[in-house]
C-alpha cells in the first residue's frame, strides 16, 4: 500500500505551476480590467489544480496498466512502481475529476454560462484520453497541442471569464506564452523519456520529431514567452516585469542545448517549473497594475 509521501510524489507536485499559473495570469487581467472576484479565482485555481492531479494519476495508472512505465526513468510512478494497486490510482483520478467538475458547476451556474459546460467536459474527457482508452492521443503526437489548448487558451481565458462574465483580447494574447510554458513542462518530460517511449510504443512529439529537434522546440517553448510579453507592452506597459524572470531560463535552456539526458533532465524540469511560476506571477502583476 502506498505511504502519503508516495501518493504526493505521484500527483507530480513539480508540475503543478502548469495549474496555477494560467489562473494567476487570467486573474491578472481580471484586476487590470476592474472586475476581479476573488471567490470564483479561487474556486477556478481549484479547478485548474484538480484537473492537474487528476491527469497526473489517470497517466499514472494507463501508462502503468499498459507497461509503458516499467523502465522508467523519471520520477516514481504509483503503478508502474507497484506501490499501489491500480484501482486505488484510478479512483484517485476519477475522484480528482468528479471534484473540478463539481467546482466548475458553481462557476457555470455563478455566470449563467451554460457553455462552460461544454468546455468543462471536453476538458475532463482530454485529460482521460491523453493516455487513457483504446487510442489515447498522448500516444500520437498530439500532447502538447493539447496541453497548449486547455492550459493555456482554456485556463487563463476561462479565469478571466468567469470573473469578468466576458473576455478582452488581453485574456487571449496572455494565455499564449502560459501555454507555450505549460507545453514547455512535457517537452522536457518527453525529451527525458525519449529512450524508453519509443520501444514502448508511445509515440509522443519527441519520438516523431527526433532529439535535435525536439531540444530547439524547449527553447522555443522558453523564449517566446518572453516576446510575447515585450509585444504586449504598448498596451500593458508594466507586462515588462515577465521579463525579470529571464535569467532563471538560462540554466535549463543551457542544460538541454548542452545535450543532458535522462536523469540530469530532472533537475531542469524543477529549473523549468521555477521560471514558469516565476513569469507567471510576473506576468499577473503586470496585467493588474
Amino acid at each position: 500500500m502506498a505511504t502519503p509521501s508516495q501518493w504526493i510524489a505521484g500527483a507530480r507536485p513539480r508540475t503543478l505551476p502548469a495549474a496555477v499559473v494560467p489562473v494567476a495570469v487570467g486573474t491578472g487581467v481580471a484586476i487590470g480590467y476592474g472586475g476581479a472576484v476573488w471567490w470564483r479565482a479561487l474556486l477556478a485555481l481549484f479547478v485548474a489544480l484538480a484537473l492537474q492531479v487528476g491527469v497526473n494519476y489517470s497517466n499514472d495508472y494507463s501508462d502503468g496498466v499498459r507497461g509503458t512505465d516499467d523502465d522508467r526513468v523519471g520520477p516514481m510512478r504509483l503503478v508502474g512502481s507497484s506501490a499501489a494497486p491500480p484501482r486505488q490510482v484510478l479512483t484517485a483520478a476519477l475522484s480528482c475529476f468528479l471534484a473540478a467538475a463539481v467546482a466548475g458547476l458553481v462557476l457555470v451556474v455563478a455566470t449563467r454560462a451554460w457553455w462552460l459546460l461544454l468546455v468543462g467536459a471536453v476538458s475532463i474527457a482530454a485529460a482521460w484520453f491523453y493516455t487513457g482508452g483504446s487510442t489515447p492521443y498522448g500516444y500520437r503526437a498530439l500532447g502538447e497541442i493539447s496541453v497548449f489548448v486547455f492550459f493555456g487558451l482554456v485556463a487563463v481565458a476561462g479565469t478571466t471569464y468567469v470573473q469578468l462574465e466576458w473576455l478582452p483580447w488581453l485574456a487571449v494574447a496572455a494565455a499564449v506564452p502560459v501555454g507555450l510554458l505549460a507545453c514547455a513542462m512535457l517537452v522536457i518530460n518527453n525529451l527525458r523519456d525519449i529512450v524508453t517511449d519509443g520501444p514502448a510504443g508511445k509515440r509522443t512529439l519527441a519520438v516523431v520529431l527526433g532529439e535535435r529537434r525536439t531540444r530547439l522546440l524547449y527553447v522555443l517553448c522558453l523564449t517566446v514567452p518572453l516576446a510575447v510579453a515585450l509585444a504586449v507592452v504598448p498596451w500593458q506597459p508594466f507586462a515588462a516585469l515577465a521579463l525579470l524572470s529571464a535569467p532563471l531560463a538560462v540554466a535549463p535552456v543551457t542544460a538541454v542545448m548542452g545535450g543532458a539526458t535522462g536523469p540530469a533532465l530532472i533537475a531542469t524540469l524543477q529549473q523549468t517549473g521555477r521560471f514558469q511560476l516565476v513569469y507567471g506571477l510576473l506576468f499577473t502583476v503586470g496585467l493588474a497594475l
